[in-house]
């Protein structure tokens, strides 16, 4: 489970985002950042159960708290969450996993997020073609009630080879696949909250055939 000591980390650190306090505050960090990598182990250990993934570390499949702050306006050293991702293995398997831990902002993030130009144009010419697979799992009653709706940044009219008029260009508009779940902090805290992540992630499956078979038919053994 994730300790209430986390997310009061997090919080604190968002009412103090500088070094002097983060410095002062390495041994709660450190605490924190520990707390979210034993999650993580844990997490890895149950989704290898179910699917094929990459990660071996629970540390190594968390991201930085460091903030790259070179082009941005903000110039806050620290992110205010604590957050990793799990990658699925093989070129046969697509789609990332990604867990966000932030007092109240928790939440999963699946999908693809700005897939390259040529995989993002393998899945256009796919739902010109035929987009009726995709809709029938987006429409799914309990896919939906897990994921709610597809998401991710579009293209105002079409994309470029497209009709404006294509009746699949609700979807061929898009430039990234990809869905969220919240959860509560109390939620997050929970013994059972790691089996509640898995169950949501083997919810997403079909989304991931579907898009892996998209993916890699045009691959050679």
């Amino acid at each position: 489970m994730i300790d209430s000591n986390t997310f009061e980390f997090l919080s604190d650190l968002k009412k103090n985002n500088n070094r002097d306090w983060f410095n002062e505050h390495k041994p709660r960090y450190q605490q924190a950042h520990q707390n979210v990598a034993d999650f993580m182990d844990t997490l890895i250990g149950e989704v290898k159960k179910v699917d094929n993934i990459e990660n071996e570390s629970g540390k190594k499949s968390m991201f930085r708290i460091y903030r790259d702050v070179r082009f941005s306006k903000d110039k806050s050293p620290y992110k205010t969450s604590l957050s990793g991702s799990l990658k699925r293995a093989t070129k046969w398997l697509r789609g990332g996993y990604y867990v966000h831990f932030e007092p109240g902002n928790v939440f999963l993030g699946v999908g693809f997020w700005n897939p390259n130009s040529a995989d993002l144009k393998l899945i256009r010419d796919e739902l010109a073609h035929d987009a009726n697979p995709l809709r029938a799992i987006l429409t799914n009653s309990e896919f939906k009630e897990t994921w709610g709706e597809l998401q991710g940044e579009q293209v105002k009219t079409a994309p470029k080879g497209f009709a404006k008029d294509h009746p699949n260009i609700d979807l061929i508009r898009f430039k990234s696949f990809t869905f969220m779940k919240s959860f509560s902090d109390e939620e997050a805290r929970s013994e059972d909250f790691v089996f509640e992540v898995v169950k949501a992630f083997l919810a997403i499956r079909p989304f991931f055939d579907y898009m892996s078979e998209v993916l890699t038919r045009h691959i050679k053994e």
